[in-house]
């Protein structure tokens, strides 16, 4: 049976993840918490944090917060500042190869390379999310109406993607061929980069909050139903045409947040009542993780070998589970 270290924090967790090692959690207060080993705290952003997400390129956590600022830490120890743009809040940040780094701010976003100044790439509506190819510096951005695709180290203009609706957030396939947005409906909305192609992914009852692509990109795993939904991309075509899988599945609690396996094909499943589950792809067998708690699961994060997985709710309620007991 799986053991659980669990840990009981002050605000909502918005982002776990592991840093050289160690379970970090960025609060909503702005602070990052690492429990083990005799609890430390180091203070990420004044007034409030807005984004974070670990960057696999640079491994480390990137976020965004009130106090306009956008921070990395690799270790826990200690923040280094990537930006500063004053008064205006960063509401998404995401990290690139060669150090590059990308973040939102209202009708803007910025593109920083590992060394010289952000450049500013303007909107006509908010820029709600950010992300980078897994080659090269090509950023794409989601926005009212669809997508933006830039090479922003030169002044090509973008390429647009478009789809009527609100994204809210963006995420490139692990080989660079599809670009996926999660949408104010209750979709997701996608584009084969090399020409356009649209794909649509609909039929959720609630709206798509969170995904996790699996280890060879295989498979798109994501929240908004009582089954974690996995959309198979590894055709020419993506998803169009294929029906999902469906693991999971619960009649009574929805599915949160979910994290694939760094490794195997296996996936883990935060709901609605904090349960956690792990479920194999190949033939659905589940194995329970965490009974419940009193607060959704907000974010989940595999460590690098896959031995251990970090999970945050949104009451404050976290913990690392190791799957081997």
């Amino acid at each position: 049976m799986p053991s659980i270290a669990a840990y009981d924090f002050s605000d909502f967790v918005e982002t776990t993840c592991f840093l050289k090692g160690q379970p970090a959690f960025a609060l909503a207060d702005g602070t990052l918490r690492l429990p083990a080993g005799g609890e430390r705290t180091l203070t990420l952003h004044e007034g409030g944090l807005l984004a974070a997400v670990y960057d696999p390129f640079g491994r480390r956590l990137l976020s965004g917060g009130e106090d306009g600022r956008v921070v990395a830490t690799a270790d826990g120890a200690a923040v280094s500042e990537i930006a500063a743009i004053g008064r205006k809040w960063v509401g998404a940040v995401a990290g690139g190869p060669g150090g590059a780094v990308a973040f939102a701010s209202g009708r803007s976003a910025f593109f920083k390379p590992e060394k010289g100044a952000p450049k500013e790439l303007r909107h006509e509506r908010t820029v709600e999310g950010v992300a980078f190819a897994p080659k090269g510096t090509r950023l794409a951005t989601a926005r009212y109406d669809g997508a933006s695709l830039y090479f922003p180290a030169t002044d090509a203009a973008p390429v647009s993607l478009d789809w009527k609706g609100a994204h809210l957030g963006v995420g490139f396939s692990p080989d660079g061929r599809f670009l996926v947005t999660m949408m104010q409906e209750n979709a997701l909305h996608g584009w084969r980069v090399e020409d356009g192609r649209h794909m649509r992914m609909t039929g959720y009852p609630a709206k798509v909050k969170g995904w996790s692509w699996s280890a060879k990109g295989r498979f798109l795993a994501t929240t908004g139903a009582p089954a974690a939904i996995l959309w198979p991309f590894s055709g020419k075509d993506g998803p169009m045409g294929k029906a999902p899988l469906e693991l999971g599945t619960r009649g009574d609690s929805m599915v949160t947040a979910v994290a694939c396996h760094p490794a195997e094909e296996m996936l883990a499943i935060g709901y609605q009542d904090g349960m956690i589950l792990a479920v194999r792809f190949a033939d659905s067998k589940e194995a329970l993780l965490r009974r419940g708690g009193t607060s959704p699961v907000r974010t989940m994060a595999w460590d690098a070998d896959g031995g251990l997985i970090a999970f945050g709710a949104e009451n404050g309620e976290a913990g690392v589970v190791d799957i081997a007991g």
